[in-house]
């Protein structure tokens, strides 16, 4: 069935950024954890913690199903209960205040034959904003979207730049990457099996692309001052995540595993009073990126 194809190519996926993360390191190495939903289904989740450039990082795997709980079809708009969801959910903490947060999930839901879609997308939080950086990230994005839809790119970075935008702070969490959801024949030019290549080809262009950014960084020298506001700009990661995050309230809402769910919050996160950086400090510059409609390209 489809739905067991899209699962098994989910696990494939999350084995290979595992073994590419590991490499990269050089140090840290995934611990798995098992897990089983009561109501159905489970998953594998894979946590890495105090490697050489990795502080924290979770890269899981889910095939859920069951039945749905009132507030979630409510959200979703549907009324039927039976339910079948899988994915995979990477967000990778730094040590390195000059190497990026970088979130990734690729997912799946189904309801029936006609109630179901794909969602997913990879954005970048770089605790300070290098241009060349950012350019590298959203032409690779580019590249993965052009070779299924030249429209997809610019449609999904503006729903990043949308979603990914913290309401009380008035500033993206970052600097976007693209988000997309409810993909359907109907809304698309392609089938759902090549809407399953494209959320397979998002998945297999993560590791390229962070490999890449933390092989850039990870060796520069650092202050104690950058340390400081690492911990201050994983604080605005953190209101993000338990305010907004769709995939978090999903989980908690439909009985999901909470060391799963909560994975993406950074070991540490600092909250100081008022801060703000002084004009033309590296800090204020990247401010002044938390924003959206920014062209990379």
């Amino acid at each position: 069935m489809f739905k067991e194809e899209v699962a098994e190519r989910y696990k494939l996926i999350q084995d290979a950024i595992c073994t590419g993360l590991e490499v990269a390191d050089g140090k840290g190495k995934f611990e798995e954890e098992i897990w089983e939903r009561d109501g159905g289904g489970g998953g594998r989740t894979r946590i890495m913690q105090n490697g050489a450039i990795i502080e924290k990082g979770g890269v899981n795997f889910s095939a859920v199903h069951g039945k749905l709980p009132a507030a979630v079809k409510k959200a979703f708009n549907v009324t039927e209960e039976d339910f079948f969801a899988t994915g995979v959910s990477i967000v990778i903490h730094p040590s390195h205040p000059l190497v990026p947060i970088i979130h990734m999930n690729i997912r799946y839901f189904e309801l029936n034959e006609e109630t179901r879609w794909f969602g997913g997308g990879i954005d970048l939080t770089p605790h300070y904003v290098f241009e060349n950086d950012a350019r590298f990230f959203h032409h690779k994005l580019k590249t993965a979207c052009d070779d299924f839809d030249k429209d997809f790119y610019q449609k999904f970075k503006s729903s990043a730049d949308d979603y990914f935008f913290i309401k009380h702070r008035e500033e993206t969490r970052g600097i976007g990457g693209i988000f997309y959801d409810r993909l359907t024949p109907k809304n698309t030019d392609l089938s759902f099996s090549k809407i399953l290549e494209f959320s397979v080809n998002i998945g297999e262009t993560f590791l390229p692309i962070y490999t890449e950014l933390m092989d850039r960084n990870y060796e520069k020298d650092f202050t104690e001052k950058q340390k400081d506001w690492q911990y201050h700009r994983r604080s605005r990661y953190v209101e993000f995540n338990l305010v907004y995050d769709s995939g978090t309230k999903f989980g908690l809402e439909t009985n999901g595993r909470i060391e799963s769910i909560l994975m993406s919050l950074p070991p540490q996160a600092n909250w100081g009073y008022n801060v703000n950086p002084t004009a033309d400090s590296e800090e204020y510059k990247t401010q002044q990126f938390l924003k959206k409609g920014i062209n990379w390209i």
